[in-house]
This record gives C-alpha cells, structure tokens and sequence, in this order.
C-alpha cells in the first residue's frame, strides 16, 4: 500500500484547462475582502478590546497580520507554482503524496462547510432581526435549529440564504463575480464611512492607557483576532480560473490581507478613541459607539452591511468548498460524478449544488454554536502544511515557478509560518482537539474504505524528490 504517491502537476492542468479563465486580480481581492472582513469587524475591535487589550487592540490586529502574511506568502507561492484547482489539497498531493494530501483535503472540507452554516445562521439573525424591526415576524418554528423542546423546527432563512447564494455561483464565475464585487464595494463604503465619521468624535483621553493590560494583553488579543483573518486561502482554490495565476494570484491574496490589516486597524483605532474600551464588551460594539454620538442612521446603515458582510464570506466559501470538492472527485477519492463540469458554465455544478445540500442542512436543522471553533482547527493545520511545504516545493525539479512569487528569507519564512501556526493551534480547546479527532477518524474510514481503492494517481511520472 502506497500512501505517498503522488500526483503530476501536468496531470492536473490537463483536467482543470476545461474551466474557463475569467478572473483577474481585482476579481481575487474582492473573493477574498468577502471571505476574510464579514460582521466580525462590527465585533471584535470591541470585545477584544474590552477583555484583553483596551486601544492596543489595534496591535493586536497588527500583530495577527503578521502571522496570517507569513502563511499567505506561502499560499501565494503555491498558487504561482502550482495554478490549480483544490487549494491546499492539490498541494499536499504533489507535494506530501496522496495520504497527506488527503488529510489536508479533510480539514478544508471541515473548514469551509462549518464556516458557511455558521455564517448563514448569522445571517438568518441579523435578517430575520431587520424584518421585525419593519413589523414582519418569522414564525419561531422556522427560525432556529431542531430543537422541539425549545419551539424551533427549522432555520428557514439561513436554508434560503445557502441556496441563493449557490443559484447565483451557478450561473458561472463571470456573472457571479460581477455580482460579489458590486457587494464588496457597497460593504467597503459603510466600513470607510465609519472610519471617517468616526474620527470627528475621537476623544484623544480615551487612549490613555493605550495597554492597560500590557504586552501580554495585547498579545492575547492577536490569538483572537487572528481567526478574523481566516479565508484568505479561500482565494487559492480558484487558481484554475484565473488569468496569468503568475501574476494575479499573489497580488489577490497578498493585496487581500493589506486591505483587510488596514481596515481591521482603522475600525479599532476609531471604535477605542470614539468610547472607552471598558464599555465596549457589548453585542454589536460599533453601533453602540455610534448610537453614543448620535450617528444612529450610520448604525442602522452597519447592519445592512453586515448582511452584506457575511453574504460576501458564504459566496467565497460556497464556492471554494465546491472546487475542492470537484478536485478529491477529480482524483476519484470521492465519486467521480462530482467533478464533471456543466456544458454551458464549464463549471462544476454537480459538486456545487451538493455542497450547498450539506451546508444548507447543517445551517437549516443543526445547532452549531459548540462546533465553531473546528473552523480553526482545520484551517491552522492546511496553513501549517502549505508553510512546511514550501521547503520540497523549492526541491522539486519538475515544478517551475519562473517569474512567479516566491517567500523572501527562504527557508526562514516558511518555518516561520509553520510553526506560527503550531503556535496558534496551542491555544485551541481540549473539546476542539476532541471534534477534529472525530472529524479526521470519519475522514479515514472514507479513505481506507473508497478512497484508496478508486484513487487515479498515476505516481509513476514524479520524480521522487
């Protein structure tokens, strides 16, 4: 039994050459502005702020920045090298062999549908929360998980959500592009509009202390907000689609996280001198220092562009979740109907529509609150990988990457980044460990049981590097 055996680069370019490339770098950016900024930065400034690192918060999320650019770097060295569908997991293929490949696959799996029923029961609450305030109520039996006892059936709304989205990403990249950057922008516009008139009502006493509890406060706060930074990758999973991935697809994930470091820093800097930090441990932190200027109309504008917000990070996932879905089909580790690619779009609608089945069940019927945190588990451990792997992906003869983006400091950074990550992973909860345990120990009976027997890796044309 050979689990290490690895797949060729050329054999994939081959089968993912089918879909269509119509994505530029502005087009990247904007996929990844949705995935990584949704309502957590009307949020965390806030709470982080209150709990861990009062007006240092803005060092928090400068400090996270920089964790999640190390592993970004190595992101955007891999999607230079290697433009193809699958993100991480077509990486740990060429690279680990399929075993590793596999595992990394699982956890992205993991991240990427528990992160967008989390997203759409938000959304459902925030949606469901504008239309009582406009005198419409939804039912309760269809606003919440099952849960007979306590009167709820079905979150319908957050089901909905799921599947518009997903009719949307059906019509092919190029209308639903268009679609997500006309959000993007609008979301981008009330987050600046915040900044902006926030600065008029910044009282310069309200930064003093600026580390009321030290360094380690706001060191503390970076391994909170560091998971604000999660989605970036999401970018990566696109490579197949995307004009001269050479070029555009380190300007997407590396442009991503500038303008994501920029705004989460200037929400906090804003939020901390508009209101003393001690107050700010409240739901929705933002419109509660805007409500205590008098901006309520700017307040109200905040909730339509979290809706938007987290609109943009279910597009972005929905979508990323359904390319790697079509690539562990590709490979024939799940059942090959699952990459065949529609005649019109030349996109892979079967994987999409069923994804956005699983997704829309575990919004719709399950309650998800205890299952959040395996989000960060599965995304620290593909980061940790794809850091570690820069060190055989520069050793390998057959992979160029001529003219593309490379990790400066080599091999500094990438250790670096991997064991940032470790680092990171550290913090996570014993029933975290607990969860991801049970998630890998099903990801191993799929395995063993389908997906080693129908794999079509031809390991015979790699060179063993």
């Amino acid at each position: 039994m050979d689990l290490f055996r690895k797949e060729s680069l050329a054999s994939y370019m081959k089968t993912d050459s089918q879909m269509p490339k119509t994505m530029n770098a502005g087009d990247l950016m904007a996929m990844g502005i949705g995935a990584v900024i949704g309502s957590g930065i009307f949020i965390l400034p806030g709470t982080v702020a209150a709990n861990d690192a009062g007006p240092g918060v803005t060092f928090s999320f400068l400090a996270a920045a920089v964790v999640c650019g190390l592993a970004g770097m190595c992101y955007a060295e891999f999607s230079s090298a290697i433009p193809v569908a699958g993100s991480a997991y077509s990486y740990g293929n060429i690279i680990y062999g399929e075993f590793i490949g596999w595992i990394m696959g699982w956890a992205l799996v993991l991240e990427y549908l528990l992160a967008v029923a989390c997203v759409s029961t938000g959304w459902a609450a925030y949606f469901n929360s504008l239309l009582a305030s406009c005198g419409v109520n939804i039912p309760k039996a269809l606003s919440g998980p099952f849960n007979p006892a306590g009167g709820t059936y079905i979150n319908l709304t957050a089901i909905l959500s799921v599947l518009l989205i997903t009719w949307l990403l059906s019509y092919g990249m190029h209308e639903s592009v268009r679609v997500n950057n006309i959000a993007i922008a609008v979301k981008l516009l009330i987050i600046v509009a915040f900044i902006v008139i926030g600065i008029f009502f910044v009282k310069k006493a309200n930064y003093h202390p600026f580390l009321p509890y030290g360094a380690h406060g706001a060191f503390k706060g970076a391994t909170t907000v560091f998971f604000a930074f999660l989605g970036f990758d999401c970018i990566s999973s696109s490579a197949a689609e995307v004009k001269h991935p050479q070029k555009n697809m380190p300007i997407g994930i590396i442009g991503t996280l500038l303008i994501a470091t920029v705004l989460y820093m200037g929400v906090s800097l804003v939020l901390t001198g508009m209101v003393n930090y001690k107050h700010l441990d409240v739901a929705n932190p933002v419109a509660f220092a805007l409500q205590s200027v008098h901006q309520g109309w700017l307040a109200s504008l905040l909730s339509i562009g979290a809706l938007i917000g987290m609109a943009t990070c279910m597009f972005t996932a929905i979508y990323a979740s359904s390319r790697l879905i079509y690539s562990l089909s590709r490979d024939g580790l799940l059942p090959t109907s699952l990459h065949q690619l529609d005649k019109k779009s030349h996109t892979p609608k079967v994987a999409l529509w069923a994804v956005a089945i699983v997704i829309a069940i575990m919004g719709g019927f399950v309650s998800l609150d205890s299952l959040t945190n395996l989000v960060n588990i599965g995304t620290l451990l593909a980061f940790t990988m794809v850091s570690f792997g820069i060190i055989p992906l520069r050793k390998r003869d057959d992979i160029l990457n001529e003219g593309g983006f490379k990790v400066p400091l080599y091999p500094v950074l990438p250790l670096l980044s991997g064991f940032a990550c470790l680092f990171m992973m550290s913090f996570l909860s014993k029933e975290t460990w607990i969860g991801a345990g049970i998630w890998f120990a099903i990801g191993m009976v799929l395995y063993f049981g389908y997906g080693y027997r129908h794999s079509n890796i031809n390991d015979s044309v790699i060179p063993q590097a």
